[in-house]
């Protein structure tokens, strides 16, 4: 269905030859078993419920919950739907809404990466059998000076994400508050916005409370 994604040179730009408008290039990180299920002949159109079985079949053999396959595909189909590669049924449905495959966006800069799912829910619960485990030896703490750069990394990675969440958020509502006859279609999709931008409050929080704890240790 789609030319197999290559490494090629980044460029920047890309330029319509249509209309001789050009517009920035967006790289866009996709799970290369996904990709692969895009590309099967047939399935230009799906359920969230048809996809996680199929990317399910392709996780025998590894341990895994379905709900945690659930909850990441549905991720993936959101980045896909805000990248255009993916468009609603005209039939808005809050169970069992279909989804139609479209041309890959040409401003996309795609990078495939493998075990996309596993990198996603695997390595937590093998840290945490790492942690339960009686340590053989005593690991020497990261100086003040590494732990702080690392949080001040991630409550930047975290602030940005909160932002784009909150514009998603404040978008929803204005279009709700302008076009009210669109809740039941689209309003579970704002109370998802609202909930991933109060997790991602708590989350910086978080971190910068250990952030001044950190630093007044120094």
């Amino acid at each position: 269905m789609f030319a197999d994604a290559q490494a090629t040179d980044y460029n920047p730009h890309f330029c319509d030859n249509r209309s001789g408008a050009c517009m920035k290039s967006v790289p866009f990180i996709l799970d290369r078993r996904l990709y692969d299920l895009l590309q099967e002949e047939g399935r230009t159109q799906f359920t969230t419920r048809e996809l996680r079985d199929a990317y399910a079949k392709h996780l025998k053999g590894t341990d895994f919950r379905l709900g945690d396959v659930r909850r990441y595909v549905y991720e993936q189909i959101r980045r896909l739907l805000r990248a255009g590669w993916l468009v609603p049924d005209e039939e808005r449905r809050k169970r069992g809404q279909v989804y139609h495959l479209q041309p890959i966006p040409p401003h996309l800069q795609l990078e495939l990466i493998d075990n996309g799912f596993e990198n996603c829910f695997k390595q937590p619960d093998k840290e945490k059998l790492t942690a339960s485990k009686p340590k053989q030896a005593a690991t020497p703490p990261p100086s003040s000076l590494d732990a702080q750069t690392y949080l001040e990394g991630l409550f930047k990675e975290i602030k940005l994400d909160l932002l784009s969440s909150m514009g998603e958020t404040e978008r929803y509502k204005q279009l709700l508050d302008e076009m009210p006859h669109l809740r039941d279609q689209v309003g579970y999709e704002y109370q998802g916005a609202k909930d991933r931008s109060s997790r991602l409050l708590g989350h910086l929080r978080a971190v910068e409370n250990t952030l001044k704890a950190v630093a007044s240790e120094r």
